[in-house]
């Protein structure tokens, strides 16, 4: 009964080829499912007598159903035809088709793809892994405390079967590393998710990149002539970064990088809200403790790691003064991106 009852649905879901079918097509579609000899819906009819009372209830119920759809919708399709046949007439054949639409990347994908690309021409590899982690790859292997507030539901979306919607990609970043050993280079884009309301700098779902350099020697000195490189790769030759100290779990010493105004040049606008700097990115020294959680030895080896909002690179780059723009679909607006556009 059970194979019957698959067949039934299985056939329920054709019910969406039938208003697009052209009139052969149409044809077709009628002798292979309600054909009186080899019809799919048919050879299923004439399996009821075997089965069950029970079963055969249920069966021929849901095939009766199916066939009274299947009916209407082939007699619904077959009128729309007659009725296009008997306009034609009207139609002038000469007249130039419509230009066909075609798609792009989305913004954000397009600044992924361009941040990827820059530290490929470094040596990175891409690196990808799973939206919903666990607290040990998302919290305890980045040497977050049991009471640091990130735990806190109030910043982590929990998911049943006690995993959570990754807070940042680092996650990643342990998986790569528990996966190798040292040297170790890599780049990872994706999504992450943190209870936060929408307004318009801040979404509960966002994109973030990380990178990450392990190996013998690697310093600080490494970490910003890397990112000075990025930014002006990213920004434009003239770009100029600073490096103010900051605090993360996972890293020591840590530290904020912002780049320089690229409208004003330091001297203070609108843009940067007078202050002449833009901040793009969180980075430091990887913390031993993290080295050792994933087997290496911070004896041996150091490395540096950094991570940066897409959607912030994204509205500073573009000039984009509002983050829900980027998930509200609106093609008016993605249009004005696509290579060419402008």
């Amino acid at each position: 009964m059970r194979d019957l009852l698959a067949a039934v649905h299985a056939l329920r879901e054709r019910l969406g080829e039938i208003p697009q079918a052209d009139e052969r097509r149409l044809q077709d579609l009628k002798t292979e499912i309600l054909g009186r000899k080899a019809g799919a819906l048919t050879t299923i009819l004439g399996a009821l007598p075997k089965l069950e009372p029970a079963d055969r209830k249920a069966v021929g119920g849901a095939a009766n159903v199916l066939k009274r759809e299947l009916e209407e919708a082939f007699a619904a399709r077959e009128r729309d035809l007659a009725r296009a046949a008997r306009a034609g007439g009207s139609l002038d054949l000469t007249m130039p088709g419509r230009a066909a639409w075609q798609g792009g990347l989305h913004l954000v994908t397009q600044v992924v793809d361009e941040i990827c690309d820059i530290f490929r021409e470094l040596g990175f590899t891409r690196a990808v892994g799973p939206e919903a982690e666990t607290e040990w790859y998302n919290f305890g292997a980045l040497n977050f405390p049991d009471d640091h507030p990130a735990r806190d539901m109030q910043d982590t979306l929990h998911v049943a079967g006690g995993a959570l919607l990754r807070t940042h990609t680092s996650p990643v970043q342990i998986r790569t590393m528990l996966g190798r050993r040292p040297p170790a280079r890599t780049i990872s884009p994706g999504k992450v998710y943190r209870r936060d309301l929408t307004d318009a700098t801040h979404s509960p779902m966002f994109h973030q990149v990380e990178g990450l350099a392990v190996d013998r020697h690697i310093t600080m000195a490494d970490l910003k002539a890397t990112l000075e490189l990025f930014a002006k790769q990213m920004f434009g030759a003239r770009s100029r970064l600073r490096f103010r100290p900051s605090f993360f779990p996972f890293t020591e010493p840590s530290a904020e990088a912002d780049v320089l105004c690229f409208k004003c040049g330091g001297d203070g606008c609108r843009f940067c809200k007078g202050g002449g700097w833009l901040e793009i990115l969180g980075s430091g020294m990887v913390h031993p403790n993290v080295l050792r959680n994933v087997g290496y030895d911070p004896e041996e080896v150091t490395g540096w790691a950094f991570g940066m909002g897409v959607e912030r690179i994204a509205m500073l780059k573009h000039e984009v003064d509002d983050i829900r723009l980027f998930f509200e679909n609106d093609l008016r607006f993605l249009s004005q991106f696509e290579p060419g556009a402008r």
